[in-house]
């Protein structure tokens, strides 16, 4: 499995609006975490671990709370986790993640961007079976058998574990993830965590040149500009 993570997923925030759309991303995200298992971040892994990292990448404290307090009223938008699969250029893969309120609307806009830069969407399965859907946990630590042991008492699948630099990652299957965060955080106590993730990490890549990266680049463009769209994650390799 390994580190190719790290250069798979897709930021959809590489426009002169980066902030923008990294703090609309963590709106959304965080409210409708809130919204599906609690306001308070200590009885809610996933709501916090999706503080913490929109602290990290300096999401104002007003955004946050905005988006808690909207869940807490009980009304507001009723967002939606869809996901969109297909192959792009040079015959690459590509899994988008958004977070709707309107389907057939993300359908529509999501279909355009594969259609316009000559990519082939697809039925959902069509490619994610190619890819594995880990949860990805890194942090500062140096006895990687011990974490490896409090993992397995917690019966977590533990897919990968690797240790570099007084850093740990964990890799399970995403099924496992608030077994894993809370078997980590009982053994070490609270963690700082470098990456605390989900992610479809590509069991393989797919090398693409020329004028295939040009309309990939074009592809992904076309993404971002979507407020719906949250996470992009490929096998391309330029």
């Amino acid at each position: 499995m390994g580190r190719a993570y790290q250069n798979r997923k897709v930021s959809m925030a590489k426009t002169a609006d980066a902030k923008t759309k990294v703090y609309s991303k963590y709106g959304r995200e965080i409210y409708v975490a809130a919204k599906a298992g609690g306001i308070d971040p200590s009885g809610n892994l996933a709501l916090r671990g999706l503080i913490e990292r929109a602290k990290k990448d300096q999401v104002p404290s007003h955004v946050i709370e905005k988006a808690i307090d909207k869940a807490k009223g009980g009304g507001g938008e009723d967002f939606a986790p869809a996901r969109y699969e297909g192959y792009g250029p040079g015959g690459c893969m590509a899994i988008v993640e958004c977070l709707t309120d309107n389907p057939n609307r993300t359908f529509g806009d999501v279909r355009l961007c594969f259609t316009k830069t000559k990519c082939k969407i697809g039925t959902q399965g069509t490619v994610s079976h190619m890819f594995d859907h880990a949860a990805i946990l890194a942090f500062k630590h140096a006895d990687e058998d011990a974490v490896l042991e409090a993992l397995l008492a917690a019966d977590v699948d533990v897919s990968d574990i690797e240790s570099e630099d007084g850093k740990i990652t964990v890799f399970t299957p995403h099924t496992d993830y608030f077994k894993a965060k809370q078997a980590l955080t009982d053994l070490l106590g609270e963690i700082d965590f470098d990456v605390d993730e989900i992610q479809f990490l590509p069991k393989g890549s797919t090398p693409i040149g020329g004028d295939d990266v040009v309309l990939f680049e074009k592809f992904l463009d076309m993404l971002n500009d979507l407020d719906d769209v949250q996470n992009v994650f490929h096998d391309a390799e330029y």
